[in-house]
């Protein structure tokens, strides 16, 4: 076995030790075929007040440009899928993803892990470790290195599990055995691009960041838009409609991850526990959460939105 082999094999064998769901690696280099998408993307103006996605355009479609002497690209599943759900069906509703501790630093210290492993185990060996917080192009590197591809609603699926997962990277200086894209199982099948609310799927496999209901509930600081009143499906932090219609959702399995468990009191709440939600109540149950991207004044400014919207229709 040669040592690219060998050492790629240690890789994923330390990864699925750590509780990665699965790892795959390619060889880093340009992103031919993303780059005129992502070109088409930002001049459309798909990202909305998103402009982080405008900085750093070559160094999201090339990870040489991001780490020296970069080779590798090795891209980590961890699931997230929750053993329960909230309970009341007429409460607002938050992102499974959100139901825990902030993925940030639950996977950046597993991948501080893998480092060290690769470090004692294979030699002095440079790079970086990535979680959604830097100019790389998560979900093309991860299909690339095989893990699965991307289905229509631009989510990376797998026949094995679905998508409820985070994807992170290591970009490494190390040359490894490189795995391979695999082919697309959406079909005809059209059940995102039919349920999302926004329609924010505005063509298969292209998804309007701005008109996302993802976007509108984290990543809009300004007042929310009255024409989409009613649209939200009761979405109060991110939406999962597009993934829980999804055919290989049915697949998802629990994750076994302790720090995404929710807060005890996170999923019994009411729609009038949220309608009444105080500071001091938000800052227990989301005290190390995804969700203190909104703040309480963005929670709160949510939460009213749908309050308005049920009242008018």
């Amino acid at each position: 076995m040669s040592d690219r082999r060998r050492y790629a094999t240690m890789i994923k064998e330390e990864a699925k030790r750590l509780g990665f769901l699965s790892c795959g690696i390619s060889k880093a280099g340009f992103l031919e075929e993303e780059a005129p998408r992502l070109e088409r993307w930002l001049k459309q103006q798909m990202h909305g007040e998103m402009a982080y996605m405008e900085n750093h355009f070559d160094k999201r479609l090339d990870p040489t440009k991001l780490v020296e002497g970069a080779k590798s690209v090795v891209s980590l599943l961890l699931n997230y899928y929750p053993e329960s759900t909230q309970v009341a069906t007429d409460a607002p509703k938050i992102s499974k993803y959100a139901y825990g501790q902030d993925y940030h630093h639950v996977i950046k210290t597993k991948l501080r892990q893998l480092q060290e492993f690769i470090s004692e185990n294979i030699g002095e060996v440079g790079g970086r470790a990535f979680v959604d917080s830097a100019p790389v192009l998560d979900k093309a590197w991860a299909a690339k290195s095989g893990l699965g591809w991307i289905g229509k609603n631009s989510n990376l699926l797998t026949q094995r599990v679905g998508s409820f997962y985070f994807i992170a990277e290591l970009i490494i200086d190390l040359e490894l055995d490189y795995d391979h894209a695999v082919t697309d199982h959406c079909g005809s099948c059209t059940a995102c691009i039919d349920a999302c609310p926004t329609q924010a799927i505005v063509a298969p496999f292209v998804v309007d960041g701005s008109k996302c209901i993802s976007y509108y509930t984290i990543e809009l600081k300004n007042e929310l838009p009255n024409d989409m009143k009613g649209k939200f499906d009761d979405w109060m932090f991110g939406c999962d409609v597009c993934q829980d219609v999804c055919p290989w959702n049915r697949f998802s399995k629990q994750h076994n991850e302790p720090l995404f468990n929710p807060h005890p009191d996170l999923l019994d709440m009411t729609r009038k526990d949220w309608e009444e939600i105080t500071q001091e109540v938000f800052s227990k149950i989301f005290q190390k959460s995804a969700v203190k991207r909104t703040k309480f004044g963005g929670l709160q400014r949510n939460i009213s939105f749908l309050k308005d919207s049920s009242n008018t229709n």
